[in-house]
């Protein structure tokens, strides 16, 4: 099977043929190259979805990731970064492989095809060259032997004319007779281009044409199998990937496998843990006789003689204790400031200390008459202005030794903090070790540098790691108070719920058992501080314009305190000041100290003298 002899009256099929297979073989290199875009745009697109996921540095979303879901999520993230990396490897693969090689091969094959059809075009010439001498020595042969056959003619005429001379016969004898050796003549010639063209007609028609043809049909037959080749290649890239891509995928399904919900429970524990014990069980308070609140070594009276008041509005408020208690959170802002009281110092023993916060004589009030205090008696609005204050802790910057969290969260954050410090301590020792030991090198070889200028360096250094560890102790003396308090605490809450099950059954809730609610939070929900912002904001100008509180009694420093939140006041041991509001069960006391100077202080640290007479005082039994 040969083009050159089953198509050798078929060159301008042939031309068209072959052209027509360097335009599927250029049309193959444009899908490929557009493969190559498809892939690289999809490797774009999944590494910009893989980035926009990804968590953001020093966010609130990285550490949501300690989490194992989360994990196996960022595990996704990174497995689909790698995903993408392979389809841009085959992008980068086909594109040197196929499409840039491919490319190549088209340009030698336009230029070998040009050249075997630029022979058989020169071949066909030729014989269209000696076909036309064939003609033309056979026109010339047809028109030399007409000649002669009109010059014998006309001397056999001539002869036959017995009227005409022998000179114009003999003249018409010889016209005859070179008429006829130019017939001769062409007629050698024609035989002689005949012969010649029938030999190069045969030469053009077994030997050339078939010879080009048949290396046209090689050309072809090379640039199917390298189609077929580039086909095979183009799978086989895809191939080559596969491996990977599964181990891809295996890491997705590992990281799925990796998710544990008990450990993601845990993790929710340990970061929302407040530490709180629940509050105690509310005992039922009979209506159906007038309320008597006894007076005890272990409760407080009320001078407001509000009993029935109290009654209505605490029948309303009872059971709304923690389940509903955003609507208790007005009351819990009532009192200032708004963090736990520090303890006394460890030289005095808690009992010793009168109206602490563990003592069993500082007793409770009933939510219900606090706000009846705060709803029917004008002096009682000064609560906004100790809002006020207590607001700046709350809304403002958060405290440094995190007295702002619930227990638990406050020993994380500071146990953090100290890790942190060590980390950064740890650092500067290294720091100081290499410079202390690129001194030694210098003083050992004085040519290398000057050890005098490390000095100044070194004292730097030397400096921060003191800093450091000053802060590091600060941190962990926080750390180790909340530590010691943790269960202390949690022992006080039980003894004070029983105490107030048995003594006191309508003292059910109070502002600081608000503050402190089951659900870990140690200060209200954002929401209610923004509105009570706001109140406190409209109301501003109503309250500064209010006079001065009375004062209901006096009290002794038994500790020196320094009030450095806003809010509180600074006392020194053994100052007498005045009392203008009690202890309302949040373990702070309200003192003055002149008429512009006053603030709260902790009830642990001050012996009060309440006057029995003054309006709102509670007295001591």
């Amino acid at each position: 099977m040969s083009w050159g002899t089953e198509l050798w009256d078929q060159f301008d099929n042939l031309e068209k043929h072959t052209q027509w297979g360097i335009d599927i073989l250029e049309k193959y290199i444009k899908f490929v190259k557009e493969r190559t875009e498809i892939e690289l745009s999809y490797a774009k697109q999944l590494r910009n979805l893989s980035k926009k996921y990804q968590p953001k540095k020093n966010s609130k979303e990285e550490e949501e990731y300690r989490y194992t879901a989360c994990k196996a999520f960022l595990s996704t993230l990174n497995e689909m970064n790698d995903y993408a990396g392979q389809h841009e490897v085959i992008s980068e693969n086909m594109t040197s492989q196929i499409t840039v090689e491919l490319a190549r091969y088209v340009q030698e094959l336009k230029q070998e095809r040009k050249s075997h059809f630029h022979d058989g075009r020169k071949a066909q010439q030729h014989i269209e060259t000696c076909w036309k001498q064939l003609e033309s020595s056979k026109r010339r042969f047809e028109r030399d032997c007409k000649e002669a056959d009109r010059a014998q003619q006309y001397f056999e005429k001539m002869d036959a004319d017995i009227n005409v001379t022998k000179a114009d016969v003999e003249k018409a004898r010889q016209q005859a007779q070179m008429r006829h050796q130019m017939a001769e003549d062409s007629k050698a010639d024609y035989s002689s281009i005949l012969q010649k063209f029938n030999h190069e007609q045969h030469e053009y028609y077994h030997t050339h044409i078939p010879n080009i043809f048949q290396k046209i049909q090689e050309m072809e037959e090379r640039r199917i199998v390298r189609i077929g080749e580039s086909v095979k290649t183009y799978a086989e890239l895809d191939r080559q990937v596969i491996p990977i891509i599964g181990k891809c995928l295996d890491g997705i399904v590992k990281a799925a496998e990796s998710i544990d919900p008990k450990n993601d429970s845990q993790l929710a524990i340990e970061a929302y843990k407040s530490g709180f014990e629940p509050p105690g069980d509310i005992e039922f308070e009979d209506y159906t006789q007038p309320m008597k609140r006894t007076v005890s070594d272990n409760s407080l009276s009320n001078s407001r003689g509000e009993g029935k008041s109290e009654l209505k509005f605490g029948g309303k408020s009872k059971g709304k204790l923690w389940p509903f208690i955003k609507k208790n959170k007005l009351m819990s802002l009532l009192t200032s400031p708004h963090q736990p009281p520090p303890p006394p110092p460890a030289s005095a023993s808690p009992s010793a200390v009168p109206n602490g916060p563990q003592s069993p004589k500082q007793q409770k009030e009933p939510l219900s008459h606090r706000f009846n205090e705060f709803m029917t008696s004008k002096p009682k609005i000064h609560c906004f202005r100790s809002l006020k204050r207590g607001l700046s802790l709350k809304l403002g910057a958060t405290p440094e030794d995190f007295s702002n969290l619930p227990p638990e969260q406050r020993r994380k954050k500071l146990q953090q903090k100290v890790d942190e410090l060590n980390k950064e301590i740890q650092k500067e020792m290294d720091q100081r070790d290499a410079i202390t030991k690129m001194k030694d090198v210098y003083l050992k070889n004085p040519q290398m540098g000057d050890p005098a200028s490390l000095d100044h360096k070194l004292a730097e250094v030397s400096q921060n790691i003191e800093k450091l560890r000053l802060e590091a102790q600060k941190f962990e003396a926080w750390l180790a108070e909340v530590e010691g308090r943790l269960p202390a605490r949690s022992e006080q809450a039980r003894r004070q719920s029983g105490m107030y099950d048995v003594q006191n059954p309508p003292a059910v809730n109070n502002c600081a058992q608000d503050r402190e609610s089951p659900d870990g939070s140690y200060t209200e929900e954002q929401s209610q501080e923004s509105e009570v912002k706001v109140l406190a904001t409209d109301f501003d100008d109503e309250f500064d314009d209010e006079e001065s509180l009375p004062a209901i009694g006096t009290c002794k420093a038994l500790y020196t305190f320094e009030g450095q939140n806003e809010g509180t006041i600074s006392v020194v041991e053994g100052e007498t000041l005045y009392v203008i509001e009690e202890d309302k069960g949040d373990g702070w006391t309200r003192i003055r100290r002149s008429e512009d100077e006053e603030g709260y202080v902790p009830t642990s640290y001050v012996e009060v003298y309440l006057d029995k007479n003054a309006k709102g005082a509670k007295t001591y039994i």
